[in-house]
């Protein structure tokens, strides 16, 4: 049996929620490792559309066991008001799901942080969602977060009233925004209380059970590779480690059990926010991509910035992932184009880079350097079988393999479960 991980491999976006509901029938456990409620995983089965923040995108499938890894980050009301829609549509959430007891709670005195620093950097805003992930995180660095086993700890009131301090001295005498009160956190205390503490798990001693039982084992990347704290467009970056090694710190496992890593992309690139953007459009080709692609963040609303594959970016994060193959989905976005281009490297001051810069001054200066390619007429939408793509749509995919140095494996030709395409085995297809 295999045990993978998937990840995004560009900023997010990428269709990880589609793709790992795809996966979750041919595994036992999926695990959400990293992350919080910044991520929007959509799965469109039957017309019905579904998007999970916290949860694991294996929750519809029936026998499949669902944990949320201690390196995510929790905001108790997003959870339990996706538990219940969920469990209105009549998914037997609690029967599934598991919690690690470690995993931090996100609280209101993170959400008034984050707001607070957004609206005073001004244009210079790093662009985050608002949802206090980036405080939580610090939290949990400085060693005074507060972690779901916390809620039955009986120095619990002296913590919180310490962090309510410790924020309320930011909010009001730095930021000169309104204080939090202990009321509000006391609120979000009692519902975590009542409706998660009893899903709460040593999630990392489940997962030893289900491996030394020859299970296999899904973990499920949020975000992407470019939003990684370490390794993406610093500091235009999530507050966690997206690439395929914080599986392991989040949710507790060693290496040799990995298998596999699915690197996770659109056939095109899309970014919310602030940061660099080497490939972005402003053109009718630009529109298409926005406009057919429907690039609306399913946790955001906001409008998706839209440009070429970038195969710097996607070589970059199959290094540092060490992705075994690629999953290319939206490649029906891409009909009616007559030309398409990959971007194959930069130029920079006068010099070529065949590498990602650390540098977000650097890379805001790159411009990219294309190779073209003909585009099809054809309609690959909903395409499940290769011998049912254009020659010109193959040729595409052979240079996206060639260039990233990485097999593409399967393709996704429209927004439904039904609508893959496997091009090459993996996990047994």
């Amino acid at each position: 049996m295999a045990n993978v991980i998937a990840v995004g491999i560009q900023w997010g976006d990428e269709g990880k929620g589609k793709v790992v509901d795809l996966m979750a029938p041919y595994m036992d456990v999926v695990v959400r490792f990293q992350g919080g409620p910044n991520a929007g995983h959509t799965l469109v089965i039957d017309g019905e559309k579904t998007i999970l923040h916290h949860i694991p995108s294996g929750i519809l499938h029936e026998d499949i066991v669902c944990l949320i890894g201690n390196g995510t980050v929790l905001d108790p009301f997003t959870l339990v008001e996706e538990m219940q829609a969920l469990e209105d549509a009549g998914v037997p959430v609690r029967d599934r799901l598991k919690i690690s007891d470690r995993c931090q709670l996100i609280l209101p005195y993170h959400r008034a942080l984050d707001a607070a620093r957004e609206a005073a950097k001004g244009k210079d805003k790093i662009g985050t969602t608002g949802r206090g992930i980036g405080p939580a995180y610090e939290d949990k660095t400085a060693r005074r977060g507060i972690r779901l086993v916390d809620l039955s700890s009986s120095d619990l009131e002296g913590k919180i009233s310490d962090n309510l301090d410790y924020f309320n001295f930011l909010l009001t005498d730095y930021f000169h925004t309104e204080a939090v009160e202990a009321s509000a956190v006391e609120e979000v205390l009692a519902l975590a209380r009542e409706r998660l503490l009893g899903l709460s798990a040593d999630v990392t001693g489940l997962l030893a059970s289900h491996i030394q039982a020859g299970d296999s084992v899904l973990f499920e990347g949020a975000q992407g590779a470019q939003l990684d704290i370490d390794h993406g467009t610093y500091p235009f970056v999530t507050s966690s480690n997206t690439v395929a090694g914080a599986a392991l710190a989040g949710s507790g496992v060693g290496p040799g059990i990995i298998d596999s890593v699915l690197g996770i992309a659109k056939a095109y690139t899309t970014r919310v926010g602030s940061g660099p953007f080497p490939t972005e459009l402003d053109d009718d080709a630009g529109r298409h991509l926005a406009e057919v692609g429907k690039e609306f963040g399913s946790t955001t609303g906001r409008a998706r910035r839209t440009g070429w594959f970038d195969a710097v970016v996607a070589r970059h994060a199959v290094r540092i992932s060490g992705v075994t193959g690629l999953a290319l989905t939206k490649v029906d976005v891409l009909d009616g184009l007559e030309k398409l281009k990959i971007c194959v490297a930069y130029e920079c001051d006068g010099q070529r880079l065949d590498n990602i810069p650390a540098s977000a001054d650097q890379l805001e200066r790159c411009t990219p350097v294309y190779e073209e390619f003909p585009g099809w007429n054809e309609s690959t939408y909903g395409a499940t079988h290769p011998d049912a793509l254009p020659a010109d749509a193959k040729r595409f995919l052979h240079a996206v393999e060639d260039i990233c140095g990485c097999p593409v494996v399967m393709l996704s030709t429209g927004p439904e479960r039904s609508h893959i395409c496997w091009l090459k085995p993996f996990l047994g297809r």
